[in-house]
Formats: structure tokens, sequence, C-alpha cells
């Protein structure tokens, strides 16, 4: 089959299209047939083997795994022998262990009946970045109707569903994003958009901050928070090449004891139970996946270029 693999660490540039062989389900596994895959910014990670803590588990001088990607919508190939919910011929989505290919294998819990009004494009859009979007506002943030609540980085994949599922929930929602995404996160629902490059969003406050560009000083970012406001860090790059986003993980209750904010970091994965949620609200036409660009298979070297410095509004979705 056709994938896309790395040998080693790196930039986009590792990145190569070529055959290798398919994969064979294990008697608990799933094996798709691609038809759609998406960039999240997991995928910059295990490219790049940063920050070095990842190394651990995906292997120290090389990934282990060299196909890349990890959201996938796609049918059913075939099934293993302990698997009994799903059959050839099933539409899913959710993630796997390199989604970049023809053909992946994953296990029944990772995945589910894609929704029905969406294209495989969308649902592979969704998986990663709705789920982490859901997390830090439902569970981390608590978020109740008639908070104000603050999106920094409202622009990209996980902001754009943040804005909406916010919405949802009948918040007041403010978008922070840069100027050329003014338009794009007022369309996707924000009541109210500010410019990072213009505006000092801490004159404001706000109940809840969802910050998910993770790399401006804690201290100012509280700044805009009520008096007994929510801070949820998702990801951030502060922590270096060493931890990266972990850090917030490691802070954030520390910061909690010793003041009246609420404090929270989050480091998201997708599961069966929140994919079935997010199925259900977009079957409901209530969260749409925004797609700035889709690339074929054998240009996700360019994809994910494009994606990383966060210039794609919303996400970015690869057609197999």
């Amino acid at each position: 089959m056709k994938a896309i693999v790395q040998d080693t660490y790196g930039n986009s540039d590792v990145l190569q299209f070529r055959d290798v062989p398919a994969p064979k389900p294990k008697p608990d596994e799933v094996l798709i047939q691609v038809r759609a895959a998406a960039v999240d910014a997991g995928v910059w990670h295990l490219m790049t083997g940063l920050p070095y803590l990842v190394r651990l588990g995906i292997g120290l001088r090389r990934p282990r795994n060299p196909i890349r990607g990890m959201d996938v919508a796609g049918v059913v190939e075939a099934v293993g022998d302990k698997v009994t919910e799903f059959k050839p011929g099933d539409e899913v989505f959710g993630t796997c262990g390199g989604a970049f290919a023809e053909y992946a294998t994953t296990r029944p819990s990772k995945i589910t009946a894609k929704p029905k009004n969406l294209t495989y494009e969308q649902a592979a859009a969704i998986p990663t970045s709705a789920t982490t979007a859901l997390n830090a506002l439902r569970d981390k943030g608590e978020v109740k109707a008639g908070q104000r609540v603050l999106v920094i980085g409202a622009g990209g994949g996980v902001g754009s569903y943040a804005v909406q599922i916010a919405k949802m929930y009948g918040a007041d929602v403010t978008g922070l994003c840069s100027t050329s995404k003014l338009d794009f996160v007022k369309s996707i629902g924000a009541d109210e958009v500010i410019d990072y490059t213009k505006d000092d969003f801490t004159r404001d406050e706000f109940d809840l901050i969802i910050d998910i560009a993770g790399n401006r000083p804690m201290n100012h970012v509280r700044k805009a928070l009520s008096q007994r406001g929510t801070l949820v860090v998702v990801g951030g790059e502060n922590g270096g090449k060493l931890i990266g986003g972990i850090q917030w993980m490691l802070k954030a209750p520390f910061l909690t004891l010793f003041t009246d904010h609420t404090v929270r970091g989050l480091i998201s994965l997708a599961n069966k139970k929140d994919l079935e949620t997010l199925r259900d609200l977009a079957e409901a036409g209530k969260i749409t996946p925004a797609i700035d660009r889709t690339y074929p298979l054998s240009e996700v070297a360019e994809a994910v270029a494009y994606a990383q410095p966060g210039r794609a509004k919303g996400k970015v979705a690869i057609t197999v």
C-alpha cells in the first residue's frame, strides 16, 4: 500500500510517500480502508520527536511506528476474530496509529460510526481536535450557560471547535486570533473577536479562558480572569524541547493552591464515548468541521508544513 513514512525525526522533509506492506488486523483489531485523515498538533510532535519526553513512548532514536497520522475516517475492510462490534463495510471514524496510508489498523475502542451527514474529510477532522475542545470546556472548564468564555487560538483546529461547543453550552464567546482569521472566527459563532496583534485581551474579564496557544506568560493571561475564574491550558510549548506543554499538567495544581483562580492543564486523547457525543452533535448540526485545505495523501509533507505554523483556519484534511 501507499503510505507516509518517516525513518528519523525532523521537520516535514522527513515524511516520505512510498510503498509499504499493508497491515493485518490482530484478533482484537479492525482493519480500515482509509478514505480520509487529518493533520493535528500530535502529528508534528511525533514527526519531530518533540518534546524529547515523548520519545520515551514512541522511540528514542527513531519512531517505532514509522507511519504518521492519527485521525481517520474510512470503511471497515476486515475485523479480527475477537471483534463483534464492527463488520466489513461499516463507515467509521476515530483514531489509529498510521492514518496517512491506504489501510490502517486500530482497536474498536478508538472508533465509532461515522456521522451520516459528513464527508469522510469532515469526519476525519473531528476526533483529536474536537475531543480536546470538548474535554477543555466540559470536563476541565466546567462551562456553564451565561459565562463569558475567551478562546485563545480560536482560529485553529481545536479553537474552531471550542468556539462552537462553548456556544452550544450557552456561553458568551470571545475568540482571540490573528488579523487574517477574524472573519473566520466570527463566522463559526463567536460573539466577539479580538485581534491579538492589535488589542490587549486582558482589558476585559472572563469567567473561563481556554488557552490553546499556551505560549503566553501565565500571569498575563490570568489578568483577564474574573475573581474566581478558570484557566484551562491546552498543550503549549513554553516547556521547551524537553517537556513542552506537559509543564502545565505539573504546574496547574500548585498554581490553583495559591490563587483564587482555578488553573488546569489538559492533554487529551480521543475515546469512543466522546466520539459518539461528537458524532451526535455533528448529526444535529451543533458542530461543523471547518476545513481550510485538503491535500492528497502524496502531499502530506506539504500539508503538515502548512498547518504547523498555525496558518490554517480550522483543519487541514487529507484525502486518500
